[in-house]
């Protein structure tokens, strides 16, 4: 099979699951082709079955806005006809279904299948702006399949854009056959051996970033402890504030973006992901993955990942004292840390590990493309 994967290369969740699923593809044995304006940060190594390719938007005087939409439309066309591509999957519905719509239309009966691959906020945040909604509906309808991250997001996809196509659940993952290790920098962080509390997001107000000092200043009241605040985002000098207002300057850590994310995770004691929507929740099981307990908010599709009083624990949105609570008792009694830490890592092994989610979406381009060419 060859596959043209067509993604943002940022730090977010889309990007890091394209960028996987794309060196997932490759290590069994497909042809894949990166379509995107920069190389994707979990791809900077080298596979023989994996190819990137750059898109290049031109400027021009006559136009205000570069228009990167058709730009990749472009690109997309030239690929499939110069590798050809038995699948596009585009993941986020706009630009990247709807440019791949636009290459369908070029390449006329040469065109690949295009599978378009839902992610959340291209529906939850962008799908609600009026002025998209209605391409967004559009992009859903044309593409040959449509898959959602979580049954949540599915079921909001259908009420939102009265969708009556099939649209199946195909769950984010993570690779559990790699080897957990910590960061050397923990003991920079908590050099008197201080349980570390994480938080990893875009820091937009979504996530609610100011819950999450809130909350760690309720644990820093009753136990030695630090957090490290890890990505960039609109709400990061508030958060800023807010630790220099509460004294915490000593105990926050704000790291930025970090590429390797696996090892800050795996140096902590507890993620906080207080959002106040999530259609999946990838860093929480990326946490679970890694052996540390989560506490957030029971909203969206974060109940799928995490089993409240299993693997972690989930309370309403913005009730940051429950929340601390939870997270106190959690680190305060080793027994339930440990019990929780075993479950979260045992489920994301046994529901969300790249091997089986990989498989699936196999399944998915085998449905449309049953007599691939040899790749």
């Amino acid at each position: 099979m060859k596959v043209a994967i067509v993604c943002y290369p940022t730090h977010g969740g889309s990007g890091v699951v394209a960028s996987e699923l794309a060196l997932g593809l490759a290590r069994r044995g497909h042809r894949v082709h990166i379509v995107s304006y920069a190389v994707p940060f979990r791809l900077r190594g080298f596979h023989p079955n994996l190819h990137m390719h750059e898109v290049e938007v031109s400027t021009y005087p006559l136009f205000k806005y570069p228009p990167y939409t058709l730009a990749l439309a472009t690109k997309l066309a030239q690929v499939a006809v110069d590798e050809e591509i038995d699948v596009i999957h585009a993941h986020y519905a706009v630009p990247h279904a709807v440019s791949a719509f636009l290459a369908r239309q070029i390449l006329g009966g040469q065109a690949p299948k295009i599978v378009t691959t839902l992610h959340g906020t291209d529906i939850t945040l962008v799908g609600a702006d009026e002025s998209f909604h209605r391409v967004i509906k559009f992009a859903i309808e044309v593409s040959d399949a449509v898959t959602t991250v979580s049954e949540y997001l599915r079921a909001r996809t259908i009420e939102e854009f009265a969708v009556e196509r099939p649209i199946e659940v195909v769950y984010n993952f993570v690779d559990t056959s790699r080897p957990l290790r910590q960061s050397a920098a923990r003991a920079h962080w908590a050099p008197r051996g201080e349980k570390i509390l994480v938080h990893a997001s875009n820091f937009r107000p979504v996530k609610r970033a100011g819950d999450v000092v809130a909350i760690f200043d309720l644990v820093r009241r009753r136990l030695p402890a630090k957090l490290l605040l890890v990505g960039e985002g609109p709400d990061r000098i508030m958060v800023r504030d807010l630790v220099k207002d509460l004294g915490r300057q000593e105990d926050v850590h704000f790291l930025g973006e970090q590429d390797d994310l696996e090892s800050i995770l795996a140096s902590s004691d507890l993620l906080l992901i207080p959002s106040g929507e999530e259609s999946f929740g990838l860093v929480a099981l990326e946490a679970a993955a890694a052996g540390v307990p989560v506490v957030g908010s029971r909203v969206g599709g974060l109940p799928e990942v995490v089993v409240h009083g299993e693997t972690g624990y989930l309370l309403p949105v913005g009730e940051t004292g429950p929340m601390a609570e939870a997270a106190i008792s959690v680190l305060s009694t080793p027994a339930e840390w440990k019990r929780l830490s075993q479950a979260g890592r045992k489920r994301a092994t046994e529901r969300f590990d790249a091997a089986s989610i990989v498989a699936q979406y196999e399944r998915v381009y085998e449905k449309l493309v049953p007599l691939s060419r040899p790749g």
